[in-house]
């Protein structure tokens, strides 16, 4: 069995923009946990995780994608997902999963990388 998973690594406006695409499951999300350790690492608190051509997402996925939103939040960073209304064939299997499981609200969504790196237009808070 050939598993087709890619992280992408990229930068846009001051934003660590991490492409992926594939199956995000049991045997491929510990890649994209490291991926998001390795940015942070590096001082890169500004992510986007682009997951348009995710086409299956299972929890450990789910649960790597929550601990990235904790894990930026805990070091004052911010991260962004891509979750385009249809993408990957029919429309995002992450988004549908997410929407399922009631997490959705917990991510800051948009819908291609110009509107992730854009200026955030909520306030900061002091």
């Amino acid at each position: 069995m050939v598993v087709t998973f890619k992280v992408t690594d990229g930068e846009q406006g001051g934003w660590a923009v991490l492409r992926v695409s594939g199956e995000l499951d049991l045997l491929t999300s510990p890649v994209l946990r490291q991926r998001v350790h390795d940015a942070v690492a590096d001082g890169r608190h500004s992510l986007v995780l682009d997951l348009s051509d995710v086409w299956f997402c299972d929890s450990s996925g789910v649960g790597v994608l929550i601990a990235a939103r904790r894990l930026l939040r805990s070091c004052q960073g911010t991260l962004r997902l891509i979750l385009p209304d249809r993408g990957a064939a029919d429309g995002s299997h992450v988004n549908k999963v997410l929407g399922a499981l009631g997490v959705r609200r917990l991510f800051d969504v948009h819908p291609d990388v110009r509107s992730a790196v854009g200026e955030d237009p909520r306030p900061l808070s002091a």
